[in-house]
């Protein structure tokens, strides 16, 4: 089962073909529960982050947050500033973005061509130092604002209107289980919380690296390390505002080598192109796919949906596809 985007009309704005991603079987599910990816590099800034550039910049502007001719200040590392600088040049904004300077450098290229000014901040200092780095130039300036996608309830607002309603529409309502990575925690829990408003029995699954420190929000004692997989997992989970862990039945953790692995097999027997957040996706929901097989799951339904948020396009220069060592190496 599949729903595809479809523009039967010309559109005058690139902000109108947001959304409608495609939904598509993973094809190394067990035959009586499939596994279905939202594939959200079909958005025009080629991530799931271009969903809330577009909803949260148009909700900072009706909220009176920002008046028109102002500056959004975000921290992120990368999609959603790509997101946000693709709005801002349909909307009445200016963006600058604050990067961990690790972050893949095809995302900064992308935010500069769209006219957006990025600031570096060091890799060891975290996403926590970017925050407070948006922050300080946001009060320095009149009529700034940071979004915050990590804290903005407008971030899991615009997934719980859209990304939601799509996956339930395309799956006529019958969903079992939902697996999604979790980095500011908006993609999963908008998606949560339409589906457990659908049917309150409907098995929620976080993502994270191993490394990662969210897992501790369920009481599980695990050590702290580094990762390679971008975009997901948290190393001080004060940032992870939106995360509610009482909506979650658990938090799976995924090995870089497990999702780079994934990840290539996608691409090698799918035809998937996809980075290291949809490889441990795809990792965790085809484990929770076997386990509703089993039995070992009591999901409303026989079927998972997880997200696929963006394309190994932009992590190229990153050796996303060489040796698990040359990988890690690179990055």
């Amino acid at each position: 089962m599949v729903a595809v985007t479809t523009h039967s009309e010309p559109l005058s704005s690139v902000l109108e073909t947001i959304g409608e991603t495609p939904l598509v079987e993973v094809q190394a599910s067990p035959l009586d529960v499939p596994v279905y990816a939202k594939l959200e590099s079909f958005n025009p800034g080629a991530s799931i982050k271009d969903r809330i550039g577009k909803y949260m910049i148009e909700g900072l502007l009706e909220q009176g947050e920002i008046e028109p001719g102002g500056t959004v200040i975000e921290p992120t590392a990368g999609n959603t500033g790509i997101g946000m600088a693709m709005a801002a040049t349909q909307l009445p904004v200016e963006a600058t973005f604050v990067v961990p300077e690790r972050f893949s450098v095809e995302k900064q290229i992308l935010m500069r061509s769209l006219g957006a000014e990025v600031i570096n901040t060091p890799t060891e200092d975290g996403m926590k130092r970017a925050i407070e780095h948006a922050r300080e130039l946001a009060a320095e300036m009149d009529n700034a604002v940071v979004p915050q996608q990590f804290a903005s309830p407008l971030n899991v607002a615009a997934h719980r209107e859209t990304t939601g309603p799509e996956i339930y529409e395309a799956l006529g309502g019958e969903v079992g289980a939902v697996v999604a990575g979790c980095g500011t925690a908006g993609t999963l829990m908008g998606i949560t919380k339409y589906a457990l408003d659908q049917h309150p029995d409907t098995h929620i699954t976080a993502v994270e690296p191993e490394g990662s420190l969210l897992a501790t929000t369920k009481g599980e004692d695990i050590e702290e390390g580094e990762y390679h997989i971008e975009g997901i997992g948290s190393h001080d989970v004060s940032t992870n505002e939106l995360f509610e862990p009482e909506l979650v039945e658990e938090v799976m953790q995924i090995s870089d080598r497990t999702a780079q692995e994934e990840l290539k097999r996608l691409a090698r027997e799918e035809g998937q192109l996809v980075a290291s957040s949809a490889g441990a996706a795809s990792v965790a929901a085809l484990d929770i796919a076997e386990r509703i097989d089993r039995g070992e799951i009591d999901a409303p339904y026989d079927s998972v949906v997880t997200v696929f948020p963006d394309s190994s396009e932009r992590y190229l220069s990153k050796g996303i596809y060489d040796s698990y060592e040359e990988w890690i190496a690179e990055d």
